[in-house]
């Protein structure tokens, strides 16, 4: 049986007096200087060095994660993400210079990114530590102040994150607010000057509805069912080994986790078995080596359990194959990876996304008739093709849309801070990673210096026939 999670309760903290202050502080000093923004970087990256184990030893608690999945999943890309901004801040914090149209003769114009102002990141339980820090590196960056909310279903990680951050930064740029779920809907009426949320699209909904009373700008990172496709000419061993391992890592509770495979017919039962060699090499041979791997993580809590559970349970009731895994086991919340075939597309584990340890896989005929399925649905957070073939990979990618797209592997693109991350349609609004998440937490103000030289004097009343002869020599320069 799992054991009681341990943790310490972070205090009750009066938000709404935080958010005042933090609006204060931000009217008196709305463009703090590259020193003050990398040495919040600085003590950001120090507070997580210092806390590391403590990190750690929480997210085991909560997850019962392997320590080796926590350090890359949690630790390497955070690591990176902060290393990367801090490095090319000043380059971002630079005024950019862009032209001007002849029209505007004797004009000069810049780009410069100011902050928002007063941020709130709502952040997700199923990698509570890095959905939680690499929004605030990008809204530090931006030269925002922050309050952050993770999730209740994190208990542990949370209270270390918030020690964390209170023992780095004063509560007037920086805050963590605990609670329960009253407490993030409380902090949704106070007038955010943006809200980063992540977590499902039922909930980002909600979070618009609640921004738009304010007026307050939004990035929205959802999800959704991100689908694979597997061609008939793609190395099949490869592409089982890579899809086990983003399905199943963390317990498949991650959000561009692949939720469904769409193979070619004549290479299903190739891939089923290469799944099933994949996941023995990873979690371990027999049923009952994968149960007592300390490699493979948990579902976060009852709840979540019983819903991946039952949709398991009714879908192979209805028809579906288990090809490996399906064993459950309620006190140890452990559900077994798990393979299906013999899926169809109204079967009950493919009407809303997984987010659990269970893979449905699915046979097509045409390309044409995987990517019209796919198109039936909402765009995906992720869409991950295999194929050796160039025309194939061109006809999935000019035939979809979705929020990223990972070729010959899975998950990887999220950790290039060079790539922006988001979604589109219900999969998400707006995007971050390296640049991105500094301008998603910055309004880029336009600035134009005109000289005496200028036109505009000769455009106004009373006008005349030279009037009319400048309007149309402007109506005919270049742009």
């Amino acid at each position: 049986m799992i054991a009681e999670r341990s943790t310490t309760p972070i205090p009750e903290l009066d938000f709404t007096a935080i958010f005042e202050e933090q609006r204060r502080r931000y009217r008196a000093a709305p463009y703090p200087p590259l020193e003050q923004r990398k040495g919040n970087l600085e003590k950001l990256e120090s507070a997580i060095r210092s806390n590391h184990e403590a990190l750690l030893e929480a997210l085991r608690s909560d997850f019962r994660k392997s320590p080796d999945e926590t350090e890359f999943t949690e630790f390497v890309v955070t690591l990176g993400e902060l290393k990367f901004a801090r490095s090319r801040l000043s380059t971002w914090m630079r005024p950019e210079a862009v032209e001007t149209p002849l029209s505007l003769f004797g004009s000069k114009a810049e780009i410069r990114c100011e902050p928002k102002g007063v941020v709130l990141i709502l952040a997700p339980w199923n990698y509570p530590f890095y959905l939680s820090i690499v929004p605030l590196i990008a809204a530090l960056a931006a030269g925002n102040r922050v309050i952050l909310r993770p999730s209740e279903k994190a208990p542990a990680t949370r209270d270390v994150m918030a020690k964390m951050l209170a023992a780095a930064f004063p509560a007037n740029e920086v805050a963590v607010v605990g609670g329960e779920v009253e407490t993030a809907e409380a902090l949704l009426k106070l007038p955010f000057d943006h809200i980063f949320f992540t977590g499902s699209t039922r909930i980002g909904k909600v979070v618009m509805k609640a921004a738009a009373e304010h007026l307050a700008s939004v990035t929205l990172e959802l999800g959704g069912k991100s689908p694979t496709i597997v061609s008939q000419d793609a190395d099949v061993g490869h592409a089982a080994a890579r899809i086990a391992w983003g399905k199943f890592m963390n317990g498949g509770q991650t959000c561009v986790a692949p939720d469904y495979v769409l193979v070619h017919e004549s290479v299903e039962r190739k891939l089923l078995d290469k799944l099933a060699a994949s996941i023995a090499k990873m979690y371990g041979a027999t049923d009952a080596e994968r149960a007592k791997t300390p490699d493979f993580c948990r579902m976060i809590d009852d709840g979540h359990f019983k819903r991946i559970s039952g949709l398991l349970e009714d879908t192979v009731r209805g028809g579906a194959k288990v090809e490996v895994g399906g064993q459950t086991e309620a006190a140890e919340r452990y559900i077994a990876p798990t393979v299906l075939s013999n899926v169809t597309f109204d079967a009950p584990i493919m009407q809303d996304e997984i987010f659990g340890p269970v893979l449905p896989v699915l046979a097509y005929r045409t390309l044409d008739e995987a990517l019209a399925q796919i198109n039936a649905r909402p765009k995906p957070l992720a869409l991950y093709a295999f194929s050796k073939k160039a025309n194939v990979l061109d006809k999935i990618r000019n035939g979809t849309s979705s929020g990223g797209t990972c070729i010959n592997d899975v998950i990887l693109h999220l950790a290039n801070p060079n790539l922006p991350f988001g979604g589109v349609g219900e999969s998400g609004l707006g995007s971050y990673h390296g640049i991105f998440g500094f301008k998603a937490f910055s309004h880029e103000r336009s600035f134009m210096k005109q000289s005496k030289s200028s036109l505009a004097p000769m455009l106004a009343p009373p006008y005349t026939k030279m009037t009319r002869a400048m309007m149309a020599l402007l109506e005919k320069l270049p742009s």
